[in-house]
């Protein structure tokens, strides 16, 4: 599917849309780290018919241009995805997020409660309970990893992620596919500003205010999650008034793409509330 490029402060972020545009709200899929839309491959053909979908990389991953001075951190991310809603005329939509996507998505709802219909949290970051403690000790070496060759960082963060999936032949061409874009000239800079950004600040800032997310909110957890533990899915349940938890068992982290079906089938009954 042809995506295009939004120019937003100078830097290039690609999407692509699909689905018609019905009567219902637009649904806007957001990945986390270090993937891209194609994360959402095998969900976006599934979701029900009459909304509108947007699939977005976030800047720096996939086909989106390279951080530069940009933040790339979940309040940058997040108020980026703001200027792709204004850009592409959407008032408000379901936000759908993965991982630190999920991070993002609240952000947005707390910070900009009228762009957000609905909101869906799949194994998503939250509160102080990330990055996984593998993260912080590749940030502690990262004055050592800078100095080092990029196959060797890339290496290290393949393997790491091959943890999350439970279907190895899947996980293993997924991942070249997400760290393709950090094996370049120049990637080895990006894949290390993503990482120095993978900390907790703003979804410890936001805690207190999930009780005032008034939206329907799904949230949806496949494990066992080596990263993100199932009770930090409990946990965000909790704190947001009215929202669902369901797990899906034997999906691992990487959810959207071991068990797409059930994915959409989550996202299907909250556009129904």
């Amino acid at each position: 599917m042809r995506g295009e490029f939004l120019d937003i402060e100078g830097a290039r972020i690609y999407y692509y849309a699909a689905g018609s545009r019905g009567a219902g709200e637009p649904v806007v899929l957001v990945h986390g780290f270090p993937t891209s839309g194609h994360l959402w491959t095998g969900v976006v053909p599934l979701i029900p018919e009459g909304h509108r979908v947007v699939v977005v990389d976030l800047l720096g991953y996939g086909r989106s241009d390279p951080p530069g001075t940009h933040p790339v951190d979940v309040r940058g991310h997040a108020d980026r995805l703001v200027k792709v809603l204004d850009q592409l005329g959407i008032n408000f939509a379901c936000l759908v997020g993965h991982d630190v996507g999920g991070g993002i998505a609240q952000c947005v709802a707390v910070r900009n409660p009228h762009r957000v219909s609905r909101m869906c949290l799949i194994n998503s970051v939250g509160f102080d309970a990330w990055p996984a403690r593998e993260v912080k000790l590749a940030r502690a070496m990262l004055p050592l990893t800078r100095h080092l060759p990029p196959s060797w960082i890339l290496s290290v963060v393949r393997a790491d992620l091959l943890r999350g999936y439970q279907d190895t032949d899947r996980g293993e061409h997924a991942v070249e596919l997400y760290l393709r874009p950090f094996a370049g000239p120049g990637g080895r800079d990006t894949l290390v500003m993503h990482l120095t950004a993978l900390e907790s600040t703003e979804t410890e800032a936001i805690a207190l205010r999930l009780k005032d997310v008034v939206c329907p909110v799904s949230v949806l957890w496949g494990e066992p999650d080596p990263f993100l533990p199932v009770a930090l899915g409990r946990k965000l349940c909790g704190a947001i008034p009215g929202a669902t938890f369901e797990t899906i068992p034997g999906a691992g982290h990487f959810v959207p793409e071991e068990s797409p079906s059930q994915v959409a089938a989550a996202i299907a009954r909250l556009l129904s509330r």
